[in-house]
């Protein structure tokens, strides 16, 4: 007798079944989180969008615990900055008497031939610093700019002049009163073109109008890039750096908003772009957040504008 053979009627059912099968175990052993998926960007797999889209993952990439470096000399910037004023080293030593600021304050006394470092934990201190950098720097965005034509019978008022308390001199007289950095004329011109596409998120200003601190700040930053030949796409990247760890929400906010919306890891965005009036003003945030709404893990934590 001819044995008879058992035959698949539909081997696609059973196909199908294993895969299913397959899938469920890698569901419920491995914490894949199959429901999020980032638009436009088919390339990241499941396990790379949850790792990515959580707000602790976004802040590590955007403000890393281990800071971001800029490669340009501080040399004998501080001293300076001390010589002509626009800090006070007493009350700045007052103002940093906690021990973790004791060798940052070398910056202000010695020759430091090294690059400048921001970190979560000195951020605090690289803001004012810069700050008094650009208030106190001969500028022609200061001088020429709408805050010292427009402005110039007004500069006491504005959180950059008013609100900087921690020079020997008062903060008017200051204003774009020292040469603490040599400039040519077209490295001015430079600073100039730069500082009027980088917005920050706490009011809706370019650097051009330096009329905060973190304005002023980077204005001093990219003075300070121009004078050692920095590339206008060094100190955009540079810029948004120092941006994002002092309004590390607003960045995180922006990085999952390009994830998810536009397919673009955190370090695909261009700086340029994300420093514009589009995203990085406090208008054009504001209607970014608008659209993506409170990211799970994340606190609202504002800046504030005095020393």
């Amino acid at each position: 007798m001819a044995i008879k053979k058992n035959r698949v009627k539909n081997p696609q059912n059973i196909l199908t079944a294993a895969l299913l099968v397959a899938l469920a175990y890698l569901v419920f052993t491995k914490n894949y989180d199959i429901s999020i998926a980032p638009k436009g960007n088919a390339k990241l797999t499941t396990e790379t969008a949850t790792e990515t889209l959580n707000a602790n993952a976004l802040a590590n990439k955007v403000a890393p615990d281990a800071g971001h470096t800029v490669n340009i000399r501080w040399g004998d910037t501080g001293i300076k900055l001390v010589e002509a004023g626009g800090i006070d080293l007493d009350r700045y030593k007052e103002n940093y008497s906690d021990p973790q600021y004791a060798e940052l304050l070398e910056f202000l006394t010695e020759n430091k031939n090294e690059g400048i470092t921001i970190t979560p934990q000195n951020a605090y201190f690289w803001v004012n610093t810069l700050w008094a950098l650009g208030l106190t720097q001969q500028s022609d965005v200061l001088t020429k700019g709408i805050m010292g034509t427009e402005y110039r019978e007004d500069l006491a008022n504005f959180a950059s002049t008013g609100g900087w308390t921690l020079g020997s001199r008062d903060a008017v007289s200051l204003y774009s009163s020292s040469t603490i950095i040599p400039l040519t004329q077209e490295q001015q011109d430079l600073v100039t073109k730069v500082s009027a596409n980088i917005y920050r998120p706490c009011c809706g200003n370019p650097t051009s109008f330096p009329d905060c601190n973190h304005g002023m700040a980077i204005l001093g930053l990219l003075e300070l890039m121009a004078s050692q030949g920095a590339t206008e796409k060094e100190m955009y990247e540079a810029s948004l750096a120092f941006n994002s760890y002092w309004f590390t929400t607003t960045y995180v906010d922006l990085a999952y908003y390009f994830q998810t919306e536009k397919g673009q890891m955190w370090e695909e965005v261009d700086p340029k772009l994300v420093l514009s009036a589009e995203y990085s003003s406090a208008p054009g945030y504001q209607n970014i957040k608008k659209q993506i709404g409170n990211i799970p893990g994340t606190e609202n934590v504002g800046a504030s504008c005095r020393a």
